[in-house]
């Protein structure tokens, strides 16, 4: 597996110290959070595109992903969703990146079969737009659809090999499954896992890894078992939290934290 982290751990920092990061300390790449309060989002040009290429490749680190915020079981009409997304994947496909990140999104006024009929169906649209870009749409487990088995009502709606799923193991923990049902119902569409930590479900302060309560052993032990070789990616929360310790100074042991369960699983 390779191990990647999430620039929403360090917002708002320009790309070549983010890559500066990623080669010290030994991570393979980097998921870009796609919104405009950072470096690279949808809104850049052509030659800032181009511009952001030419430093991951100088770097030797590769663009895992987009992470966008495209709601795709959101109430309303289907046409903005769908642009959306296609102005990540476009932005995807510009930088090289093999996956765009979108949540579910549904509202609380919807039923779990609508929610699922309209993300199933905007997915399905774009689909055919990402198959001609070469990049996959990735449903993260996230807020309405937090499980394995909720994400994949909607991805066998899709059916489509350009829709694919992303772990998010703390949503899948908060939402009560265990590593091996997740793995078990998203294998057949996984694209790459979140890692992370935290102190507890009603503290989702975003910790070190290895010094919390989710399952990251269990995670790595499923994946390898299965001989799956994918993606790591470390999202680290700090946006979202002030107070958190700052991410540049935990890169160091989140990376030997993960090498260590991988050959433990080996």
């Amino acid at each position: 597996m390779k191990l990647a982290f999430s620039t929403l751990g360090v917002p708002g920092l320009p790309i070549a110290d983010v890559l500066r990061l990623a080669a010290t300390h030994g991570y393979h790449g980097v998921e870009l959070r796609a919104h405009p309060e950072e470096p690279v989002h949808p809104g850049i040009g052509l030659a800032e595109r181009a511009d952001v290429v030419a430093e991951f490749k100088g770097a030797g680190v590769e663009v895992l992903g987009v992470a966008g915020y495209a709601r795709v079981a959101a109430p309303g009409p289907d046409e903005p969703v769908i642009e959306e997304i296609h102005r990540l994947l476009d932005l995807a496909r510009d930088l090289g990146a093999g996956y765009v990140r979108v949540f579910p999104g549904a509202g609380t006024d919807q039923s779990p079969e609508e929610a699922d009929a309209t993300a199933a169906r905007r997915l399905g649209t774009a689909a055919e737009y990402a198959g001609d870009l070469g990049v996959r749409i990735l449903l993260e487990t996230h807020d309405s659809h937090r499980t394995g088995a909720a994400a994949i009502r909607v991805l066998g709606l899709v059916g489509h090999r350009q829709v694919g799923s992303l772990w998010d193991v703390m949503h899948t923990w908060l939402g009560g499954e265990q590593p091996h049902e997740t793995y078990a119902a998203l294998s057949p569409y996984l694209g790459y896992v979140q890692v992370k930590d935290i102190a507890s479900a009603t503290d989702t302060t975003p910790l070190p890894l290895g010094t919390g309560v989710l399952p990251l052993t269990e995670c790595v032990e499923v994946l390898s078992r299965h001989g799956w070789d994918g993606w790591l990616c470390w999202e680290y929360e700090k946006r979202w939290y002030e107070g958190a310790a700052p991410l540049p100074e935990l890169l160091g042991a989140g990376r030997e934290h993960l090498a260590r369960l991988l050959n433990e699983s080996a």
